[in-house]
């Protein structure tokens, strides 16, 4: 696989470059048939006093297609390189591992989405939890919620989720507000 790393608007630091090195590589262990990854890293946005904001640009080539995602420094830990490529990384695997089961012939079958109550928000940490008509607890995370947005949320909106079994219970994939 051709791999190739780009550090831009910002110092080189060979830990940055070789932690992205590092990072491609997996990829290239989760579907072969991937014939190469471009990585780029910038910190477009210097700020006096919150730091660089880093953005990350995953494309990889794969047999007729081009697979792109990007990590925009659109919140705090992205203050902070590392962080921005292992999100940008978490996503281009998804992103490779969806491609990979289209190409297999895969079918994703989606669950029904149900309705809940947003009853708990941390909205420094980016997590919240709901209640289903049930009364079960179900945790979300700040990247589950679509348009307008996890800012937007408040304690006792009712929302349209898709539950799926978590690390440590069940959790939904997909909020969206109604």
């Amino acid at each position: 696989m051709d791999l190739h790393v780009t550090l831009r608007d910002m110092p080189h630091s060979d830990f940055i470059a070789d932690y992205a090195t590092r990072r491609a590589s997996k990829l290239g262990e989760l579907f072969a048939r991937m014939t190469s990854c471009r990585v780029v890293v910038e910190a477009p946005h210097r700020h006096r006093r919150h730091g660089n904001a880093f953005r990350v640009r995953v494309q990889m080539a794969v047999p007729g297609h081009e697979l792109v995602t990007q990590r925009a420094p659109d919140d705090q830990h992205h203050r902070d390189a590392f962080a921005a490529i292992d999100d940008a990384f978490d996503d281009a695997a998804r992103v490779l591992r969806d491609y990979a089961g289209r190409a297999r012939g895969d079918v994703k079958h989606h669950e029904r989405p149900s309705e809940g109550i947003v009853t708990r928000l941390f909205l420094l940490r980016g997590y919240g939890f709901l209640e289903t008509p049930e009364g079960d607890e179900v945790y979300f995370h700040s990247h589950s919620v679509l348009a307008p947005g996890f800012d937007r949320l408040r304690r006792g909106a009712r929302v349209r989720f898709v539950e799926e079994a978590g690390e440590k219970g069940p959790q939904a994939s997909t909020v969206v507000m109604l």
